[in-house]
This record gives structure tokens, sequence and C-alpha cells, in this order.
């Protein structure tokens, strides 16, 4: 960790709703700051809060109460449109089921986040082939992801969230539905990005193996961080 600014910081933040009569609070007064370059691993049993904090993160979701600002600007007063915004330019996300689109080739998944861009084709098609180089899957380029193992289909996914070159990438269970050497070559991958590109990692995950890969693991349960370690083999 740096003594710089923070790139994320967030100050007291909860998340409450009603469940019929009940009230549900996933997350409860939680500060948390991650520097830019981190590689943090967030752990805790199922409702732990660790994918609402993650959705809050990545300004999927907006906390109830508590401040969130990334590199100094508040996010949880963002209209929707300023938030789309603010998502499109500085986050991405990757899914522990990949979501990609089966009519598309890897290619096209990739290139999906720049369409909505401005930029011309030459430009488009460099950054996808640079993206799909970076997540070693471009020899898979023109394959369908019905064609690709899960490990590959992931390794789309990862191309996908760096094509529009983000400064936060958010994980949830990223290696959740794969096998272990796909799971390794998938952490091995997202080491990469983070100690060669300077990518900030947020990675949600219930194995320990997987959090190890990280820089450092906190820990939630019940909506409260109760403990956090750097990994000494890191």
């Amino acid at each position: 960790m740096n003594n710089s600014s923070p790139l994320i910081s967030c100050r007291g933040i909860s998340k409450k709703y009603l469940k019929g009569k009940q009230e549900i609070i996933p997350l409860n007064h939680l500060d948390l700051d991650i520097d830019k370059g981190d590689f943090l691993a967030l752990m805790g049993p199922s409702g732990s809060g660790k994918t609402t904090l993650l959705n809050i993160l990545a300004g999927i979701d907006s906390p109830s109460s508590g401040t969130y600002h990334f590199e100094g600007r508040e996010i949880a007063n963002l209209s929707r449109r300023q938030l789309t915004s603010f998502r499109a330019q500085n986050i991405s996300y990757i899914f522990q089921l990949y979501h990609l689109v089966p009519v598309l080739t890897a290619y096209e998944n990739v290139e999906l986040p720049l369409l909505t861009q401005r930029m011309s084709a030459n430009e488009r098609h460099l950054r996808v082939s640079k993206a799909l180089e970076l997540a070693r899957i471009a020899d898979r380029a023109d394959h369908y992801p019905k064609q690709l193992s899960g490990g590959q289909e992931q390794r789309v996914a990862i191309a996908r969230a760096l094509v529009t070159d983000p400064p936060l990438i958010v994980a949830d269970e990223p290696t959740g539905d794969l096998d272990q050497e796909s799971a390794k070559t998938i952490l091995k991958l997202l080491q990469g990005l983070c100690e060669e590109l300077g990518k900030t990692i947020v990675m949600v995950t219930h194995d320990p193996k997987a959090a190890r890969h990280a820089k450092r693991t906190l820990f939630l349960e019940k909506g409260v961080l109760i403990q956090g370690e750097a990994n000494v083999d890191y």
C-alpha cells in the first residue's frame, strides 16, 4: 500500500432494504480504502454483504447512507445518467458465468463495449486485438462461446473488461465455475493485469486458494469488515 490518495474511499457505507416486514442490512457502517494498483479479495459467508459491496463499488447499486469517493469524486449522489457515464469510463465487471453473447464471436463480444464510444473502426480494431492478446485468447478471436472451454470464455470476458482500459476491475467469483487448472490460469492473468498494467482489482471469492492470488484479503461478516490481512505469498 502506498501513501498517495486512495483510488476508492468509503466511509460509513450502509445498505438497508425491506424484505416483507423485515429490515435487511447487508452492509453496516463500513469503512474501506483501496489504493491504485491494489488487488483485493473479499471473503465471507453467504449473506455477509460481499456482492452488495462489490455492486456499490461498481456503481451498479447505491448505499443507503455513507459516502463513496472514487479518485476524490463523490459517487453516491450522481444522477443515473452521470453514473452510467462514470461506469463506462472507469469500471469493468467480470462475472462468474461470463455473460457472453452466444451469437457473437469472441472478437465481437470484446468489441461490444466500444460500439457506443466515438472512435474509428481502426482504433476499435486495435483495442480489441490488444485486449484479446492481453487475455491470451487472440487465437480464438473468431470462435463462438459454444466453441470455447469455460476458461477460454472467462478469458474473453476479461478481454471485454480490459478493452475500455478502466482503472478498476471488479470480479464476482471469476473462477467459481472453472476447473482447478483453468481457475489458476485466470487468477495468474488477473495478477498480471495488476502487476504489469497497474489495474486495481476487487474480487469476491469463497475460495481461500483464489484469495491468496490477491495482494490482501478482507473478511466480511454480517455487513461488517471483521479482519484484514496482507497475503504473504503474493
